[in-house]
């Protein structure tokens, strides 16, 4: 199952900011329109009411005749506009008149003929709208020409008639240009109000498991998200807080170990030389070498002194000459390759000694009690020490490095040799890398910071 994609907040905002602009300009100019409806400020400049009226009514009867449906606006024209006067022609010489034509414009009614649209007005100068009005126009009974007063208002239905062409025409380019302007504008808005959340998320990703007291900015956080960044700090310092706990319950259930530990062994060692006193100094050992393990990553975990120049040669020289008795009786031949006398690398030489002591009883414990293991200090800064046992199969390559892990669980180990070294190399900035043996077997490469020349 895919997980869905999380909406952006960016663009969710512009698009709602957008529309949000739209349905605005609408509402201000429907209100403006309904405002000026209201007061009266339309109809007194409308000059097409009675036309409008007429060219709606307008039809033809079955023979063909010019004839006008009674409309409801055609009946509220009439008994709004008592002495209403119209004539309505076709093209073909048909003609329908109503009303006794205004002395005024009865010199126009033979002109009809000659005259496309007109505005006719008692005196020059007059104040809209005119007294009269000529116009051809489209209606269920074709092409028309009205001949009329001009004292009919502005229907409401027909206003409302027109309001998808002029929301087409006019309120859609506007908003178009508004919203254009807004997807340009603002992200870059947004970005800038949402950058201090930015920071955070960049603080958050650079967190390591080994900080401690790591804390996210909250400078110009927005205040929507402060509660969130809060929350996510007070997660963090508590987690904290059980971390230290952790690591001083087992520094001291470390410490209260060895004690027993060491009794153990004292009264193991008085008692008569059996197999099942073997077996017992054996488990023996392994108790306390767990406990020294746990210490040393406990150790590691509160190191402070500062790194010195470690000769990883002379280094390398010691663990061999100290573990060589054990490699022999265990069936080993021991070889050591450096690759120059000395090869030097900055860190804390017992834990980097600890580290390749590992690696070599590790080589001791899984090489098959057979053939040869090999140690090799090569430059930059590298020990590598390879067995030719049977090997990590490359699905283990990394579980092996968990604490308490064990290839086999048979294994003698507790499982934190390997563990420890990749804590030791991480501390001091290298890595462990396992690579195939030649022609067989396993080889650990330890790479550590080599000294600045």
């Amino acid at each position: 199952m895919s997980l869905k994609r999380p909406h952006s907040l960016k663009w969710s905002l512009v698009l709602r900011i957008a529309l949000l602009q739209c349905a605005m300009l609408t509402l201000i100019i429907v209100g403006i329109l309904g405002a000026m409806l209201a007061t009266g400020l339309i109809p007194h400049d409308y000059e097409d009411g009675t036309m409008d009226v007429l060219a709606d009514a307008v039809t033809r009867d079955a023979g063909g005749k010019l004839v006008l449906r009674e409309t409801s606006d055609l009946t509220k024209l009439r008994s709004g506009v008592p002495d209403l006067w119209f004539i309505i022609r076709d093209k073909q010489g048909q003609r329908l008149q109503e009303g006794t034509v205004p002395p005024t414009f009865q010199p126009f009614t033979g002109l009809l003929d000659t005259i496309s649209d007109a505005r006719i007005d008692h005196a020059i100068g007059q104040a809209a709208p005119p007294e009269g009005k000529i116009r051809w126009t489209d209606t269920m009974a074709g092409n028309v020409q009205i001949f009329s007063g001009t004292k009919g208002g502005l229907s409401l239905l027909r206003l409302l008639g027109q309001a998808p062409q002029f929301f087409l025409q006019g309120i859609l380019p506007l908003a178009g240009l508004m919203a254009l302007a807004t997807l340009f504008a603002t992200p870059w808005v947004v970005r800038g109000a949402l950058s201090g959340l930015g920071h955070a998320a960049a603080e958050a990703e650079r967190i390591d498991i080994d900080q401690r007291g790591v804390q996210l900015p909250l400078k110009d956080v927005p205040a929507e998200v402060t509660p969130l960044v809060k929350a996510v700090n007070a997660a963090l310092a508590r987690l904290d807080k059980g971390y230290e706990r952790h690591k001083r319950f087992l520094t001291d259930a470390a410490h209260e170990l060895r004690t027993p530990v060491a009794i153990l062994n004292t009264r193991l060692a008085s008692l008569p030389t059996t197999p099942e006193r073997a077996r017992l100094l054996q488990d023996a050992a392994r108790l306390s070498t767990l406990t020294d393990q746990l210490l040393d990553l406990q150790r590691l975990d509160r190191q402070t002194s500062p790194f010195e120049a470690v000769d990883l040669v002379a280094t390398a020289r010691g663990v061999i000459v100290d573990l060589a008795p054990m490699a022999f009786s265990a069936g080993y031949e021991m070889s050591f390759e450096p690759e120059r006398d000395t090869i030097f690398a900055t860190g804390d030489r017992t834990a980097i000694e600890r580290a390749v002591t590992n690696i070599v009883q590790n080589a001791i414990e899984h090489g098959g009690r057979a053939g040869k293991i090999t140690v090799g200090v090569t430059t930059p800064a590298i020990i590598e020490v390879r067995d030719e046992g049977d090997g990590v199969p490359p699905g283990e390559r990394e579980r092996i490095f968990e604490p308490f892990y064990r290839l086999r669980p048979q294994d003698h180990g507790a499982g934190l040799g390997l563990n420890l070294v990749q804590e030791i190399m991480y501390l001091h900035g290298g890595r462990i890398d396992i690579l195939d043996g030649k022609p067989s077997g396993a080889c650990f490469r330890m790479s550590f910071r080599a000294l600045p020349v």
